[in-house]
């Protein structure tokens, strides 16, 4: 009997919109948190699947965000549907919120939680939330809110609170427990056939040898003389340099250079103590089963 996907469901997105997505033989499903490095994923398989290091528009516009509230659903079906190439889409949601097709693979994406969570901090300094608020709103019906925001934390005192936040993950799939079931979640159907995990810190380690790994994996044949500038244009330096074609930042991004930010490991020990390093790793250790967790956590000691 086939489980029904859990529902996830925020201010922006909606997991319900998968529910009768018609799949295709050969479809890809990336599936990451936030800031795991799900536009670098997109843009290799962009890279695999055309074969030229230089697309025409935004990500976006080859592999849509299908729970993103800011688009009427029907219009991401229409365009998903008249693509003739090979498909690969973006979604935030873990793998027991969407449906789980023999046909397609999925992409799961990992990085050091504490890592991610500085750059979604970061990143939230980068969204015109108000133009975000307004676009909602306009598909959902509903009113704009009208409160303003609250002053943001400090990073650092952001992060510990991040560590302490207790909410579940159909509360807020960006809290520590919701990055934590995310990963464990693909972490336990490791072994299916269909699914692929790949970490952030060896894409940054060795960015030809992941290429051609998820290329094997997903059975597409690279010429090797074409393989040079595909790794190029995916690095982080030449992602960056191309970021306002890449992002279409027009709508909810405040600049899109900025949100390639650093792109290296490392932010969250920066901010904590040693002490602070420790309560984290006692926090998760509740979270998660060690060895997902000695997966995870790498590069760091």
């Amino acid at each position: 009997m086939t489980r029904k996907p859990v529902r996830y469901v925020s201010a922006d997105e909606d997991s319900g919109r998968w529910a009768g997505f018609p799949f295709r033989d050969g479809d890809i499903v990336i599936s990451t948190r936030s800031k795991t490095g799900t536009t670098w994923v997109q843009m290799i398989c962009a890279l695999l699947i055309f074969q030229t290091p230089q697309l025409d528009g935004p990500i976006g516009r080859y592999s849509p965000w299908l729970d993103r509230l800011i688009y009427p659903k029907g219009e991401i079906f229409a365009r998903l549907e008249g693509q003739r190439h090979r498909r690969f889409i973006k979604t935030h949601t873990p793998l027991d919120g969407i449906p789980i097709d023999p046909r397609a693979t999925y992409i799961v994406t990992g990085r050091h939680p504490l890592d991610s969570a500085v750059s979604l901090y970061h990143q939230g300094d980068n969204i015109n939330r108000a133009r975000q608020r307004q676009l909602t709103a306009e598909l959902t019906g509903q009113p704009v809110p009208t409160e303003p925001e609250q002053p943001r934390k400090p990073a650092r005192d952001w992060l510990l609170a991040w560590i302490d936040n207790d909410a579940s993950p159909r509360e807020q799939m960006d809290s520590i427990r919701g990055v934590m079931w995310h990963d464990c979640d693909a972490w336990r159907r490791r072994a299916e056939p269909n699914i692929v995990l790949i970490h952030y810190a060896d894409l940054s380690a060795d960015l030809d040898g992941q290429m051609r790994e998820l290329a094997n994996r997903l059975d597409i044949t690279v010429p090797e003389s074409v393989w040079p500038g595909l790794v190029e244009a995916a690095s982080f330096a030449s992602m960056r340099a191309a970021a306002e074609r890449l992002t279409g930042s027009g709508q909810i991004l405040k600049s899109a250079e900025a949100f390639f930010r650093r792109g290296t490991s490392g932010a969250g020990r920066e901010l904590l103590t040693e002490a602070e390093l420790a309560h984290y790793h006692a926090r998760v250790a509740e979270l998660a089963p060690a060895d997902m967790l000695r997966w995870l956590h790498r590069p760091w000691p």
